[in-house]
């Protein structure tokens, strides 16, 4: 594969639907009660979709297909050319991003199915290759503040899509049925409960990507409908695969995704705030030059140079592997630049010259940072730094490991330990405070609640929304009646 047809293959997610899994998407959806008037597809591709779904619902008059590439569209009309549905099928060339979907959906009667495939490429993949497959550029989940301009702002070009659909089809009776990856469709039905969406049923069915796309990704076929009379509650089924007559009933509470809702009403007690906010480690995007490891002869950094620098701005360093593993300090270390964000670095020069030329022979690596949370920020800024890094104490767990470890950090050499922007932390100035902490988080009852909010599946299991939602000193109130409890049984 030559790299232009392979960045087309990533710009436009075109990983074309096989056609086994194309007619099983609508049986599927037939066993569902699913019977529309007509149907579209928005990005058709080849049109496994439209000749599945020609055959699956032969009484549908009207199917059609939108798509951006020419060539696609040519071969799709040929083939369309030698079957007895041509005259059924309308094609048209579209770039979904520039169509009024709305006018579309208006002209069309009846009860509508929406039927597809769209990109598996999320924004930030686009700009790494340069594409220009991408709605305008906004911040249409309403993230606030750093969420907005950082990570979290990243999105599957699928799940805009998906809630654009779902936007346009308002106000009228209709069925959305697309190939999304999992993670993608929790979050959909998120935002969809959210701004409070006339959908009265939702489904999710999980798909073999390896068999069917030769990805090892998880993905599902997500099945939404829609009716003008009904506001999304937020319950939802997942179903292993198309042959489960028997599916997990997902809910959400207060606005956030329940993964087990038994076991999260058995610890509803503890739904709340957490009592201090949990914090991401030190972000920097600079790891060959801000980190390093101690050597007998000097500090050496991520590309191999050995160098000369003051204590000043070095800080013990764990990784997320690290925490995750219960390893030992290895003499890695990370420069902290500032004490908050935003903080003018030039008093470095002042205060450990050896660091300051150190940082300013690599200048340009700080410079060419794409991330946009550096724009109009001090040379040589970091995020991920306030009053709470350099409490001495810390608890700490791994956001991308499945487990809920969350591990004891003390000082080191009478140092705070910092951490990459993989891990999660508390921070207290007494080893009491943590110890008595950690006992809290480490609990059964804690440890029951959390992993009722958790899907193991995703990228990034363990997330700040999730533990910010525990409130420990619940928990320790509940404790403290059951020792009294167990205290008065024995007298």
């Amino acid at each position: 594969m030559t790299t232009a047809v392979c960045k087309q293959r990533i710009e436009y997610g075109d990983f074309q639907t096989p056609n086994v899994l194309a007619r099983a998407v609508c049986a599927r959806l037939t066993a569902a009660g699913i019977f529309p008037d007509a149907i579209i597809e928005p990005t058709c591709g080849i049109g496994s979709f439209l000749f599945a779904a020609a055959q699956e619902f032969p009484n549908v008059q009207n199917l059609f297909g939108f798509e951006i590439n020419a060539t696609y569209l040519d071969t799709l009309r040929n083939h369309i050319n030698a079957q007895s549905i041509s005259p059924r099928i309308h094609l048209q060339q579209a770039d979904f991003f520039a169509t009024n979907w709305k006018t579309i959906f208006t002209q069309i009667p009846g009860r509508l199915l929406v039927i597809g495939n769209p990109p598996w490429v999320t924004n930030a993949g686009q700009s790494v290759i340069g594409g220009n497959n991408l709605p305008e550029k906004s911040n249409f989940l309403g993230q606030n503040g750093f969420d907005a301009i950082s990570g979290k702002a990243n999105f599957d070009i699928s799940e805009w899509m998906f809630l654009e659909i779902l936007h346009q089809l308002r106000g009228r009776n209709a069925d959305v049925a697309m190939l999304v990856k999992t993670s993608t469709a929790r979050r959909v039905l998120v935002y969809a409960e959210r701004r409070q969406d006339t959908i009265y049923d939702a489904f999710l069915v999980g798909i073999d990507t390896k068999k069917h796309f030769g990805v090892a990704v998880d993905a599902c076929l997500l099945v939404i409908r829609i009716n003008p009379a009904e506001t999304f509650c937020g319950n939802y089924t997942i179903y292993d695969n198309f042959e489960a007559k028997l599916g997990k009933k997902i809910s959400h509470r207060h606005g956030i995704t329940i993964a087990d809702l038994d076991a999260f009403e058995r610890g509803s007690f503890l739904f709340g705030n957490s009592p201090q906010k949990w914090r991401s480690g030190i972000k920097h995007d600079a790891s060959p030059i801000m980190e390093l490891t101690r050597t007998k002869i000097g500090y050496k950094n991520g590309i191999d140079e050995i160098v000369q620098l003051e204590e000043t701005y070095l800080y013990p360093l764990f990784k997320g592997s690290d925490i995750a593993n219960d390893r030992e300090w290895r003499d890695k270390f990370v420069l902290v630049t500032q004490c908050n964000v935003g903080e003018p670095t030039e008093i470095i020069q002042e205060r450990a010259p050896l660091t300051w030329a150190y940082l300013h022979s690599h200048a340009n690596r700080f410079d060419l940072r794409s991330s946009t949370i550096y724009t109009n920020k001090p040379r040589f800024s970091i995020f991920g730094v306030g009053d709470y890094t350099f409490r001495p104490w810390r608890i700490a767990i791994c956001s991308l490991y499945k487990s809920l470890r969350f591990r004891l950090i003390p000082p080191i050499n009478d140092r705070p330990v910092m951490f990459d922007d993989t891990v999660y932390y508390l921070s207290f100035d007494t080893k009491n405070e943590a110890t008595e902490t950690l006992k809290y988080l480490q609990s059964q009852s804690a440890t029951d609640f959390l992993s009722s909010l958790i899907f193991w599946d995703e990228k990034r299991p363990i997330k700040t929304s999730i533990l910010n939602t525990l409130d420990w000193s619940n928990l320790a109130h509940s404790m403290s009646i059951q020792n009294i409890t167990k205290q008065l049984e024995l007298i």
